[in-house]
This record gives structure tokens, C-alpha cells and sequence, in this order.
């Protein structure tokens, strides 16, 4: 099982923090590095030191490290237009040497685009399905051929389709806990499929959805890459743990119950029963990003002892 390091940024963190959080995931062996999108924190502390932008972080993320991937949970399609961000994680693609994934979703925290001018759609879900068919049609465009697409929310006409990625095919991630739509998006344009904090029984069911669909679609369901991502609070012992539940105000029972929190072999043992349903990767949300000693727990206690 992959074990990927995920932030969630809006919640204080300026990009050095991030930058560090990035050179430790890389050095201590974790697969990859991904972020949140969001302009506005949730809860209802000051933000400080404000947001920080998903692409512009990993545009300097990309110069900055050599081996692990780097992407987005998710991008949010209400923040960017469709052709703009093809150009934009094609560029980051080049610049990190091939190793991006674009997660991209409808969007859907309206609290943050009032605060900065962002127009909030109704029908953010056809959105997205239009901007998921243009982002990987300009990227699947070959060389000197060009790109057109007529839809209800988004036109392009003779579009050059470039730059292209580093990549021969940029993974795209879709998620979500959508019992129809969603699992149908995922058939259609997914090489992964990520459920979000999702209890083991909720997963299995989601995934079976995914693979219906993907076999229906005519795809083979084990094509996509099955993910969840949970929250984590790691500690040697119980008073380690209480510490960590304490500083990101979280209660340690409510962890334990609704993500990987205990000691390294309770969340190896819960991580174990995620991949008997069949989950082949998991994004570790960490909320404290200053406390790299917690990531140092869980590549050397926890990391080791999954196949």
C-alpha cells in the first residue's frame, strides 16, 4: 500500500511550511506529496498566514524535490478555467520531470469564493464533467493537430492544445461519495478513484460503484487505482496521541473511530483492513505541519511493516 502525505494549507501554513513538509515526505520515503485547494480556512480561527495557491505551491514543489509525485486533493474546478488549467499542470508536469497528478473536483466550500470574487455555479457537476473531457482532450491532441469543444459552459475553437505534459498521460484523479454521478465520471475519465475520509464499510461499498461502473463503461475495473484518504494522529504511546488530537483540536475517540489515529499498530492493523476492501493507496492528512517528528513515526513504524 502507497502512503501519500496530504495537507491541508488554508489552514495556516505559509509555502516554507509546506516546503519542509514536501523535503520531509520526499526523504522519508512516502510516495507522494499533495495539497488541498482552498482559498479560505475552515473553523474559526484568523487563517493566518492566509492562503496559498495549489498550482503556484507546486510549481515551486516541482523545482525543489526529485522523486515523489505531487498533486492536488482537489483541485477546484469553480477556481479555474478549463483550457488555463491544462496549460497550468502541463507546466508544472514539465517543471517537476513527470511527476504531477491532477485531482479535480466540482468545488464546493461557497464561503471562500464570496470572500475573493469567485463566482459559485449551480450546476458545478456538469461543470466539471465538461472541464474533465477538455483538460484530457488537449492534453490527448497530438503534436501540430488542433482541439475544438462545444459545450454548455465551455467553448473552445482551434485550440493549439499546448504545452503538452512531461507525461505521456497526466493520472487523473476523481472522488467523492456520490452513488451515481460520480462513480460514472470515474469510469469515464479516472486512473484513480479517491473516497474521503470513509468508514471501511462506506469504501467498499463506494469502490464496488467505481468498478460496476468502469466494467460498464466498458473499461476493466482494476485499471483505476483505489484510494482513500484519512486523517492521521500517530503517536509511540497513548499520551503522544492525546497530545497531537489535542493540538489540532480534535478529540482522541472521534479519531480512532473516523481515521488512523493510536499507535503505530493500531493504524497498521486499520490500514490493513482498508486494503482487504481493496483500497490500494491512502492520503494521510496531516493538520499539524509543523510537527515533522509525527511523519518520522509513521515512515519508520508504520510505512515498514505494509506490503
Amino acid at each position: 500500500m502507497d502512503l501519500r502525505i496530504f495537507t491541508e494549507p488554508q489552514q495556516g501554513a505559509t509555502y516554507d511550511t509546506l516546503l519542509s513538509v514536501a523535503k520531509a515526505t520526499e526523504e522519508l520515503g512516502f510516495d507522494a506529496f499533495f495539497r488541498s485547494d482552498h482559498y479560505l480556512r475552515m473553523g474559526s480561527a484568523d487563517g493566518l498566514p492566509g492562503p496559498t495557491d495549489a498550482w503556484i505551491t507546486l510549481a515551486g514543489l516541482a523545482r525543489e524535490t526529485k522523486r515523489i509525485r505531487l498533486g492536488t486533493l482537489m483541485t477546484a474546478g469553480t477556481f479555474r478555467l478549463p483550457g488555463v488549467l491544462a496549460i497550468q499542470v502541463a507546466q508544472v508536469d514539465q517543471m517537476s520531470g513527470g511527476r504531477v497528478e491532477l485531482g479535480l473536483g466540482a468545488g464546493w466550500f461557497e464561503e471562500e469564493h464570496k470572500a475573493y470574487g469567485i463566482p459559485f455555479p449551480k450546476e458545478k457537476f456538469a461543470r466539471l464533467e465538461e472541464q474533465l473531457a477538455i483538460v484530457t482532450g488537449l492534453w490527448a491532441t497530438e503534436v501540430g493537430q488542433t482541439f475544438s469543444y462545444e459545450g454548455t459552459h465551455y467553448q473552445l475553437t482551434d485550440s493549439p492544445a499546448l504545452p503538452k505534459p512531461a507525461q505521456a498521460k497526466v493520472p487523473v484523479l476523481i472522488g467523492g461519495h456520490g452513488a451515481s454521478r460520480t462513480p460514472r465520471l470515474a469510469a469515464q475519465y479516472a486512473d484513480e478513484f479517491n473516497i474521503p475520509f470513509a468508514s471501511i464499510e462506506d469504501s467498499k461499498r463506494q469502490f464496488g460503484r467505481v468498478r460496476a461502473a468502469a466494467e460498464e463503461a466498458g473499461r476493466k475495473a482494476d485499471e483505476l487505482v483505489y484510494s482513500n484518504a484519512l486523517i492521521a494522529c500517530v503517536g509511540k504511546d497513548d499520551a503522544e496521541v492525546a497530545r497531537r488530537a489535542a493540538v489540532i483540536g480534535r478529540d482522541v475517540d472521534e479519531l480512532k473511530a473516523n481515521g488512523l489515529a493510536g499507535s503505530p499498530s493500531e493504524v497498521v492493523d486499520k490500514l490493513s483492513r482498508y486494503a482487504e476492501i481493496g483500497s490500494q493507496r491512502v492520503y494521510l492528512q496531516i493538520l499539524d505541519l509543523d510537527d515533522l517528528d509525527h511523519l518520522e513515526l509513521i515512515s519508520a513504524q508504520v510505512q515498514g511493516q505494509l506490503g
